[in-house]
Order: C-alpha cells, then sequence, then structure tokens
C-alpha cells in the first residue's frame, strides 16, 4: 500500500524561507541604519571637505550671506580702530568707516577677496581638523582685509591707509569640539568612498540571494527592507547632521556665531541634500515593495 507524504511537508519548507526572509531583511535593516549615515559623511569629507574646489564652492555664495557681511565689517572696522586715536572723533571716524567697508562687502571684490580667503583657509580648515588638539577651526580674514584696504585708499577714504593687514579670525569650530571631531574626521578621511561602495555591494548580493532562494515575494520582502533601511538611515543621519550642527555653534564665540552657523551650514548643505535623496529612494523602495506584494498576493486566488 502506497502512503503519501505528510501533508505539512510544503508548508513547512515555505515557512522556513519566510522566517529566513524576515531574519535577512531585519539584519539588512540594521546595517543600512548604520552604513548610510557613515557612508554619506565619509564620501562628503572625501568629496568636499577634503577637496578645495568644492569647499570654495561651497561656501563662495557666503559673500552676500547678511551675517557673514556684518562679522566681516565688525571685525576690520574694530582691527582698524585700534590703530586710531582721534579723542572725541573717535566715534565719528568709527561710524565713517564701518559704513565705508559694509559698502565695499556688497562688491564683486569682495566676493573675490572672499574666495581668496577661503581657498587659503582651506589647508588651514583641513589641517586643523587632521592635527593636533587645541587648535580651533578657523578662516582668516587677511586677503578680505587686503583687498579692503586697498579699495579704501584708492577712494581716498581717511585713515584707511592704517587699518591693519594682519590675522583676523572667524570662528567655526572651537577647539574643544574640534578635539571632539578629530578622530571621526580620521575615521571617515581613512574610509572615503568605500563605505558607500560596500553598501551597494551588500544590497545587490542580499536581494540577488533573496530572489534566488525564495524567488519574487522573497526579493520583494528584501527590497521593501532595503527601502526601510534607507528611511531609518536617513533620519539618522538628519539627527546626526542637526546634533553636529548644535554642537559645533554651542563653543563659537557670540560675536561669531552668526558667520559660523552660515558657513557650517553651507559646508553641510550637500549632507541635507543627501538625507532628502536617501529618504525619497526609501521611500519608493518600501511603498513600491510592499505594493507590489499585495498585488502578487491578490493574483494568485485567480490563478488557482
Amino acid at each position: 500500500m502506497r502512503t503519501s507524504p505528510p501533508a505539512t511537508s510544503k508548508p513547512s519548507k515555505a515557512s522556513a524561507i519566510s522566517a529566513t526572509s524576515v531574519a535577512l531583511s531585519a539584519v539588512l535593516l540594521v546595517l543600512l541604519a548604520v552604513l548610510v549615515p557613515f557612508s554619506a559623511l565619509s564620501a562628503w569629507v572625501d568629496l568636499e571637505i577634503d577637496d578645495t574646489d568644492r569647499y570654495v564652492a561651497a561656501v563662495s555664495p557666503l559673500s552676500s550671506d547678511p551675517a557673514v557681511q556684518s562679522t566681516v565689517t565688525d571685525l576690520i572696522t574694530d582691527e582698524a580702530m585700534r590703530q586710531i586715536d582721534l579723542g572725541p572723533l573717535q566715534e565719528t571716524v568709527r561710524d565713517f568707516l564701518h559704513e565705508a567697508v559694509r559698502s565695499f562687502t556688497s562688491t564683486e571684490a569682495f566676493r573675490t577677496a572672499w574666495d581668496t580667503a577661503n581657498r587659503t583657509a582651506h589647508e588651514a580648515v583641513t589641517a586643523a581638523l587632521g592635527g593636533d588638539s587645541g587648535e580651533a577651526v578657523t578662516i582668516d580674514l587677511a586677503p578680505v582685509i587686503e583687498q579692503v584696504k586697498q579699495d579704501l585708499v584708492s577712494q581716498g577714504v581717511p585713515f584707511a591707509d592704517q587699518i591693519p593687514v594682519q590675522p583676523t579670525e572667524i570662528t567655526v569650530i572651537g577647539a574643544d569640539r574640534a578635539d571632539s571631531l578629530r578622530d571621526s574626521f580620521h575615521w571617515l578621511r581613512y574610509c572615503s568612498i568605500w563605505p558607500a561602495v560596500a553598501t551597494l555591494v551588500l544590497l545587490v548580493l542580499v536581494v540577488g540571494i533573496a530572489t534566488v532562494r525564495g524567488g519574487l515575494r522573497a526579493a520583494l520582502t528584501a527590497t521593501a527592507a532595503v527601502g526601510a533601511g534607507f528611511v531609518l538611515g536617513a533620519i539618522v543621519l538628519l539627527i546626526l547632521v542637526a546634533v553636529g550642527r548644535s554642537r559645533v555653534l554651542d563653543e563659537v564665540p557670540g560675536s561669531d556665531r552668526d558667520a559660523a552657523a552660515a558657513v557650517v551650514d553651507a559646508l553641510t548643505a550637500s549632507l541635507r541634500t543627501t538625507v532628502w535623496a536617501v529618504l525619497a529612494v526609501g521611500a519608493v523602495l518600501l511603498v513600491g515593495a510592499v505594493v507590489a506584494r499585495v498585488l502578487l498576493r491578490r493574483r494568485r486566488p485567480g490563478r488557482g
């Protein structure tokens, strides 16, 4: 007498595949939540912070930022007035010089000087982040002051020739905060773009393995996990950028804070763009995979 195989063999196999797919998706979700922000940060350091042209391009528009113009105007005026003593006329001359410098910050010459200052500052910024402890990250305005002085002297502005051209810095990251960032910066610089490459390879492997072992449904489950991981990773990155910005600005002197905030925001603009791009891709993958699974489940009874 022929015995038929147990009726539970097929469901058991399907259950095992389903459990494996769920476990793999959970692991993938956790990995992506870590890898996505790490990949974005290391690529950002390699492609923008370590690249002089991209760095200058990021901060160049700040020459038109009111906070930057105000900070530069105040710093140059203060340095100049330390060299001038006119007794009762001191404040009158100060106001006149302040207005002259403020007018200069709206010219093309100031924009050129600002770019020159930041191109020179880039080396100092990367050296400070990669160097020894105790160094703040600053932008030296000496090239800007030199251009201001030449312009005001050529216009015949009184006392403009007494403006001292010496290191005059805007603090972007305080020394203590820079110390706490250096180890992270070293790791991100060392890793370069390879975490991003590893993330893409991981995704291809996971989705490919899921497709081979479990078919279309397992592939869709893995794709949904990828989408959820992207969304979670983007949220983590957004939180890291916001917390990092707050902590960096906490230690910046009050007189430099508005300008420092503008610089930090300009340098992290590409990171925020990455956040929204990853979030959008993740949402599309997640929603698309879930919808595809629902449609697939609805079609199966009709086939039977």
